[in-house]
C-alpha cells in the first residue's frame, strides 16, 4: 500500500498599498510564506511582472526545488551503492515561455551537477545515478516537461 505525505504552508500577500487590487500598478506583488516552526520566505513576482527582485519569486523557489529534490535523491544512492560524495553543487537553469494571454509554463529545466566523489573507478556509475536520481525524484516526476541533466564528476 503506498504511503501519503501531507504537507502544508500558507501564503499570505502583503502588499496592499492601502487600495487593494484597485489597479494593477497600485499594488505590490510582495508576500510571504510561513511554514510552521521555520522561518518565513519572504516572496514577490519575477521583477518583470511588476515584483520585487530583493525577493524570491515562485520561478526561482520552483527550479530550487527541482535542483534540491534531484540532490537529495543522488545522495541518497550514492551513499547506498557505497560512493562517498565530499561536494555537490547545481548551477540549474529553467526556461518559461510567457503566452500572448500572460499565461506561462516551464518549457525545459536543466540541472548541472558538480560532484566530487573519492574513487575515480566509479565515475560511470556516478554518472548512471543522475539519471536514476530523476526518476525518483518526485518533482520531476510531477512536472509536466522533461528535466534535462549534464552533471559532471570530479575526484577528491
Amino acid at each position: 500500500m503506498a504511503k501519503t505525505h501531507h504537507y502544508q504552508s500558507t501564503v499570505r500577500w502583503t502588499g496592499n498599498k492601502g487600495t487593494g487590487t484597485s489597479g494593477y500598478r497600485d499594488y505590490e506583488r510582495s508576500h510571504t510564506v510561513s511554514i510552521d516552526g521555520k522561518p518565513d520566505i519572504l516572496t514577490s513576482a519575477d521583477p518583470s511582472f511588476r515584483g520585487d527582485k530583493s525577493r524570491h519569486n515562485p520561478e526561482e523557489l520552483f527550479l530550487s526545488s527541482l535542483s534540491s529534490c534531484h540532490m537529495l535523491w543522488f545522495l541518497h544512492l550514492c551513499s547506498d551503492a557505497g560512493i562517498v560524495v565530499t561536494d555537490y553543487a547545481d548551477n540549474a537553469e529553467g526556461t518559461m515561455v510567457e503566452n500572448p494571454d500572460g499565461s506561462g509554463q516551464f518549457s525545459e529545466v536543466v540541472l548541472r551537477p558538480a560532484v566530487t566523489i573519492t574513487d575515480a573507478a566509479r565515475v560511470d556509475e556516478t554518472q548512471r545515478l543522475h539519471h536514476k536520481a530523476n526518476e525518483m525524484c518526485f518533482i520531476a516526476r510531477s512536472v509536466n516537461f522533461k528535466v534535462r541533466h549534464e552533471p559532471s564528476v570530479r575526484m577528491l
